[in-house]
């Protein structure tokens, strides 16, 4: 299958590819080592971007204009607005690790992956699954107006709860993380003057009781 793939390849395919690959790599490695949380969701959205170049290489335009419509248009967004939010925008000490063996197991798990895909990679029959519920994807019209259809009639309640769901998420965090707004120090000042004098009172009044 990869032999067939290179044979019919042109070298604007393969130097698409590799420029893309170079881009998604690069992202990644920069989320995963970039000590400043800004900076890592800044990779992450040049790894996004390489891969709706690798859909638009692939002929899957409608999934590289979500890609980077809702991936890195919003998802990341809200990422950067919940980073700044929280006033974690600032660069971390990596040495330090809040749960003990984190990295050993990150390791570990990094290496299953690994195996996992090598072994994926040698397969070559990649239809799993059951039949689609929805219908076949051939036919009439375009994949956009079978996939609408779908989110539209079919998935509408799944979709719209979706949405609900990430609005009370978002309400919740801001929610949350609010900090109540300072108090002017004539205010204090002010309080102050009004407490002590009704402190005094109340000990006035125990003395002569």
């Amino acid at each position: 299958m990869t032999t067939v793939l290179l044979a019919v390849a042109t070298k604007v395919d393969v130097g698409v590819f590799a420029a893309a690959a170079v881009i998604v790599l690069s992202g990644a490695i920069g989320v995963v080592l970039s000590a400043n949380p800004v900076h890592a969701a800044l990779s992450l959205v040049l790894t996004l971007f390489g891969v709706a170049v690798l859909f638009v290489a692939q002929g899957a335009d409608f999934l590289a204009a979500v890609q980077v419509i809702v991936y890195a248009g919003a998802i990341v967004v809200l990422f950067l607005f919940v980073i700044m939010l929280i006033g974690v925008d600032r660069a971390e000490d990596v040495r330090h690790e809040p749960l003990r063996g984190q990295r050993p197991m990150a390791v570990i798990l990094g290496l299953v992956a690994l195996a996992e895909i090598l072994l994926l990679s040698r397969g070559s029959d990649w239809a799993t699954g059951a039949r689609s519920v929805a219908g076949t994807s051939s036919g009439p019209g375009t994949n956009v107006e079978k996939l609408a259809e779908s989110i539209f009639t079919r998935y509408l309640f799944a979709f719209e709860i979706t949405s609900v769901l990430l609005v009370i998420a978002v309400v919740g965090a801001v929610t949350l993380v609010r900090k109540p707004p300072p108090v002017p120090r004539h205010e204090e000042a002010d309080d102050d003057d009004t407490a002590a004098p009704a402190a005094l009172a109340s000990v006035a009044d125990r003395d002569a009781g």
